[in-house]
């Protein structure tokens, strides 16, 4: 009797290969943001941080993947320039030399987010995570600082096991809300989490937090599918609605926008833009490793007008507020979900006391789920399933 033909596998969207790069560049994050931890201590410079963990990266990832495929080198490097964003800043502080907040340095008790990210060919794994200045299990954080840092976290645990295949957006946007209100917390405003893929960090599938109506209305559902890559950002405020606004620091990092073509006319313009391309390809970049910073950001101008690049722009929540962070990278392979990045280097329960936790059940039973199924349990199901049809 001849043999049944085997059904062909469908092909996949991400290669094994794919994978290992995206692992490769989630294990040189985590080894730079335990180095960079370490240096996160009361009196150091900002400045100095960021310029640092851009080093590390560049270190850790020219040290990887050096032989040529087909004669052509293998692109690597920073996928997310090093951001120190302290208190009521959200995100994307990293100032250059010139700027006048550039001597800014940590203080004890300051809530610290630490925001890297490395890329191998192109597959980015970006990472943040949020510490608390000279906090110890001895002398822990309290208050305000530890209903927000223990609310973020809470919120991206249960976040990654809704970022599975069949769910939607909204299930993410709206369960961290409510995760963030057992602190009397409030995600940041508009935040929003993206798709990712070779070369890309701003895919077109989107998660918001926070939305208002009209984000609400705009941002479009999206279904979780086998063999994407999501990039989480989950940040919460300690303020009563999540609202940031842009305030003193100037904009240091730019990336260009993948579908927008632009003829720039000024000569300076079209010079630091090519500058920007060859030093940083799709992903953004700190202009303060461009040649002439001054001349960057008159450059910049026209290209931003356009809409050819984009700014990260540094936003703040109000100033007794305080913003927690934590971003993770995460695939989902045919298995199951798997996490590119490490978990927080900082956090523990034990270093981080409130009054309040989280009491719904429901979100509860979540967080005791693992990200994975295993095959065990979906066999076990499939056979309940069975009995109850007889």
């Amino acid at each position: 009797m001849a043999e049944a033909p085997k059904q062909a596998e469908k092909p996949r969207l991400i290669s094994e290969a794919d994978i290992t790069k995206y692992k490769a560049a989630g294990d040189i994050v985590n080894d730079v943001m335990k180095k960079l931890i370490s240096l996160c201590v009361e009196g150091a410079k900002i400045i100095d941080l960021s310029i640092e963990g851009d080093k590390l990266i560049e270190d850790g990832t020219g040290a990887v993947y050096n032989k040529s495929v087909k004669g052509v080198k293998v692109s690597k490097g920073i996928a997310f320039p090093t951001c120190i964003s302290v208190n009521n800043a959200v995100a994307h502080f990293s100032p250059l030399a010139s700027d006048p907040l550039a001597s800014q340095a940590l203080a004890k008790d300051d809530v610290v987010k630490v925001h890297i990210g490395a890329h191998i060919d192109g597959f980015a794994a970006i990472s943040a995570e949020t510490i608390v200045v000279g906090a110890s299990e001895q002398d822990p954080v309290t208050g305000r600082r530890a209903d927000v840092v223990k609310a973020a976290w809470h919120a991206a645990e249960i976040a990654m096991r809704l970022v599975k295949v069949g769910n939607k957006n909204w299930a993410v946007t709206d369960t961290v809300g409510k995760v963030a209100a057992a602190w009397n917390c409030k995600p940041v405003e508009g935040m929003l989490s993206c798709q990712q893929g070779q070369n890309v960090i701003d895919g077109k599938k989107r998660i918001i937090l926070n939305p208002t109506e009209t984000q609400r209305r705009d941002i479009e559902t999206i279904t979780f599918a086998e063999d994407e890559v999501y990039g989480i950002d989950i940040l919460v405020s300690s303020g009563e609605d999540g609202k940031a606004r842009i305030e003193e620091s100037r904009t240091s990092i730019y990336q260009k926008e993948g579908a927008v073509t632009y003829q720039l006319k000024m000569k300076n313009s079209r010079a630091v833009f090519s500058e920007m391309q060859k030093k940083a390809g799709p992903f953004p970049i700190n202009i303060r490793v461009l040649e002439d910073e001054k001349r960057a950001r008159l450059g910049l101008q026209e290209a931003v007008s356009h809409g050819l690049v984009k700014p990260y722009e540094v936003v703040y929540t109000p100033a007794t507020t305080f913003v927690a962070a934590f971003h993770f990278t995460v695939a989902l392979p045919p298995a199951g979900p798997l996490m590119i990045t490490h978990p927080p280097v900082w956090y523990k329960p034990e270093l981080v006391k409130t009054e309040k936790e989280l009491d719904d059940e429901e979100l509860k039973g979540l967080l005791t789920k693992s990200l994975r199924e295993t095959k065990k349990k979906k066999k076990a199901d499939v056979a309940d399933a069975s009995t109850e049809a007889k």
